[in-house]
């Protein structure tokens, strides 16, 4: 597939919902941790694609608000995962010049595991080939929310009138502020909905959903998203041109 793809129209910005770990383990008699920890290998595919096709930006929806509201047990084997997979991934980041970013409320997070992800950030702050975000502890409804907050403290403030609000400015105020918006929005397992996922920033994106469940995602998969991407038409609201 890697080899019909277009080079000249590849996505800035490539965001995934890795959706099916806890069903593909319970295919296996397996407890929903089993599912997670053998999602790591889809992440890496997922970055290799993004390397050898060029895309500059990949955020991953790691952990949600919602997510708080799951079995502790699942929680703290979760926060153990990311810790154990950002000291395992931080050569190959460095080697491949990539900067990991994270988006959410973080300082929900446990002290190893905000320590380890502030860490790596800043291991990786110059790098320049690739930008991984994570989406932790992580809600659009919730980022927008904050946003419109700061914003109106400014007005009040006399920082920013009202008459110059526009998208610049809301978009200036998202833990997103930094990142292009998405092009290519991937969701795994069979799922049809957003998730509270990136809503602002996915405004325009296109929508690719599959049956795959994430662990068994690999790079061939991600491919055929780009694929997809590549042969539709993307308008912004306007009307075809002749």
């Amino acid at each position: 597939m890697k080899k019909e793809l277009l080079k000249y129209k590849i996505p800035h910005h490539v965001a995934i919902i890795m959706d099916g770990n806890g069903r593909w383990a319970r295919k296996l008699g397996k407890k929903r941790v089993y599912g997670h920890q053998n999602g790591t290998r889809s992440v890496s595919d997922c970055i290799e694609g993004c390397i050898e096709l060029g895309v500059k930006n990949i955020t991953l929806f790691v952990f949600s608000t919602e997510n708080w509201k799951r079995p502790k047990f699942e929680i703290n084997s979760l926060m153990n995962l990311l810790v154990s997979s950002l000291e395992k991934e931080k050569p190959s980041l460095m080697e491949n010049r990539i900067k990991l970013n994270a988006i959410g409320n973080i300082k929900n997070l446990n002290d190893n595991c905000y320590n380890k992800l502030c860490e790596v950030i800043n291991q990786t702050a110059n790098n320049n080939e690739l930008t991984l975000t994570l989406a932790i502890s992580y809600g659009s409804l919730q980022e927008i929310s904050q946003a419109v907050r700061k914003i109106s403290d400014k007005v009040k403030n006399n920082l920013i009138s009202i008459k110059n609000i526009d998208h610049k400015i809301i978009n200036d105020h998202l833990y997103t502020r930094n990142l292009p918006p998405v092009d290519l929005l991937i969701r795994t397992g069979g799922e049809f909905r957003l998730s509270n996922f990136l809503l602002w920033q996915a405004a325009y994106a296109e929508l690719y959903f599959t049956d795959v469940l994430w662990p068994d995602f690999r790079k061939e998969d991600f491919f055929d998203a780009i694929a997809s991407f590549q042969n539709r038409e993307r308008r912004f609201g306007m009307i075809k041109q002749n």
